[in-house]
């Protein structure tokens, strides 16, 4: 028989985690005199409570290790059962939301989606400014590495979790799996910090500084204005440390320790994976400059500088917007639109399809070509010296397949539901890569989800997770084989 208990026991102790973390926005709130701190304190007190209860009611049942099939039900438990507890600050909260809009905006945050239904947020309590910062740096991450560093103490094994949540297959940084996790959110947490101290020293204020580092590192998007990054339209140097610490979320964070470890960056500059990331954000940024150049009179370091930052967001599906590039011409719109689907490395905090996975797909084509000229040819491909093996190409061609599915049901749902053809395909395609913002003036770069219906809202709530779980770990569940013993 399958036993939940472990996994009820686990998604516990997460939930209590994220009680915990509700009280950073109580204390904000706090400090600057504003009454949300109490719906944040009760929120808080209610997380930890139920999350409490659920561990004391099975933690009797706890096995030696956690099975595959106990994991893949962990991890969509997990995400379920964060995104209806995140929600509860949004629900409770003075914006009077109903519950499908405080879900749909929370699941945008934790999945670093970026897509928002709320307005007026330059005059929005800070409390929940930084809740929706604190979602995303925590989702940037996945949640399930705060499990990971937890279950080797409670006898449960946990690698095969990191696996179900993460594209990364690369090797072990160390041998014990809390390790691996110390040294992953270490990084992750000192590249935020940099990242706030040089926004603060270039004309941010303190506020806006550290909810734009958390949500660049998470390349999630969420802003603190309505303008997105527009707010700071004058300065060019906020663009950039923008630009550079996207891509910095948008690379393999274990390329980061080998760097450590070997103090030497040799061995990332020859990973393939990143070379072709900055090889397809030179060429998409040299075309969106040129675009620019030829129907605006920005200048050259201007329109490089837009052109760069605005590339650079969709690619590494952050989502935050300088200007509507919509406006831009027919030719950048459909930059945009490729754009959304390439997403960063993989192992990294960004979405869509991955550079591994395009790395391999050419790889793969290259293969075909030369069999098509000399078919008695033995080709093998490598990326980091390592064979591509059958498994791969399999694994990539699945992905592929069950992208386009997917693609295709999400928009014909959200089509069902009365919106146009423009807004279904595109608000799929953002919801499905994880980007944001879509094509259209609903939910474009200068647009907003909230008008959509709440069936559609909720079609891309589940459309968000399974592109952050990459498809496969909720789709095992339609398989009836999954169910029997």
């Amino acid at each position: 028989m399958l036993k939940l208990q472990p996994v009820f026991f686990v998604v516990g102790i997460i939930i209590v985690v994220i009680g915990c973390i509700m009280l950073i926005p109580a204390l904000v709130d706090l400090y600057f005199d504003h009454s949300d701190w109490v719906i944040f304190s009760r929120a808080a007190v209610t997380a930890i409570g139920l999350g409490g209860a659920t561990c004391l009611a099975c933690r009797g049942e706890l096995g030696s290790r956690i099975t595959a099939r106990q994991g893949y039900i962990l991890t969509a438990f997990s995400w379920i059962a964060i995104s209806g507890v995140g929600a509860l600050p949004l629900w409770f909260s003075s914006l009077e939301l109903s519950f499908t809009d405080a879900v749909f905006e929370t699941v945008s945050g934790l999945t670093t989606t970026g897509s928002t239904i709320l307005s007026g947020l330059d005059n929005m309590a800070p409390g929940l400014l930084i809740w929706r910062s604190l979602l995303q740096w925590v989702g940037g991450i996945g949640i399930i590495v705060t499990a990971l560093a937890l279950l080797p103490m409670m006898r449960v094994g946990g690698m095969q979790l990191f696996q179900m949540e993460s594209s990364d297959r690369s090797e072990k940084l160390s041998p014990r799996v809390r390790d691996m996790c110390f040294q992953i959110v270490l990084i992750y947490s000192l590249l935020t910090l940099l990242c706030g101290f040089l926004y603060r020293a270039f004309g941010m204020s303190w506020f806006d500084a550290i909810n734009h580092s958390m949500t660049t590192l998470a390349t999630g998007g969420y802003s603190t204005s309505d303008l997105s990054f527009a707010k700071f339209d004058e300065s060019l140097p906020l663009h950039w440390i923008g630009t550079v610490f996207m891509c910095a979320g948008a690379l393999p964070f274990t390329a980061y320790a080998v760097v450590a470890r070997k103090r030497s960056v040799i061995p990332v500059l020859k990973n393939r994976q990143i070379q072709l990331f900055f090889i397809v954000v030179g060429v998409f940024a040299a075309l969106l400059t040129f675009r620019l150049l030829q129907t605006h009179e920005f200048g050259l370091i201007r329109s490089f500088t837009l052109a760069s930052f605005n590339i650079v967001s969709v690619i590494t599906t952050t989502g935050y917007a300088s200007g509507d590039y919509q406006l831009w011409g027919p030719g950048a719109v459909m930059l945009f639109f490729f754009a959304t689907f390439i997403g960063g490395c993989a192992g990294s905090t960004a979405g869509g399809f991955k550079m591994f996975r395009l790395y391999v797909l050419f790889a793969g084509l290259r293969e075909h070509f030369m069999r098509l000229r000399s078919p008695n040819i033995v080709s093998v491909s490598h990326i980091d010296d390592k064979e591509i093996t059958s498994d791969i190409y399999m694994a990539v061609s699945v992905y592929v397949f069950l992208l386009a599915v997917s693609f295709i049901l999400v928009s014909g749902a959200l089509a069902l539901t009365g919106l146009d053809l423009i807004t279904a395909t595109s608000a799929a395609a953002t919801a499905l890569a994880n980007v944001g913002p879509g094509l259209g003036p609903i939910v474009g770069p200068a647009g907003n989800f909230q008008t959509l219906p709440d069936a559609a809202k909720w079609v891309l709530d589940v459309a968000m997770i399974l592109g952050r779980l990459e498809f496969q770990t909720l789709l095992v569940f339609l398989l009836p084989s999954f169910w029997r013993d």
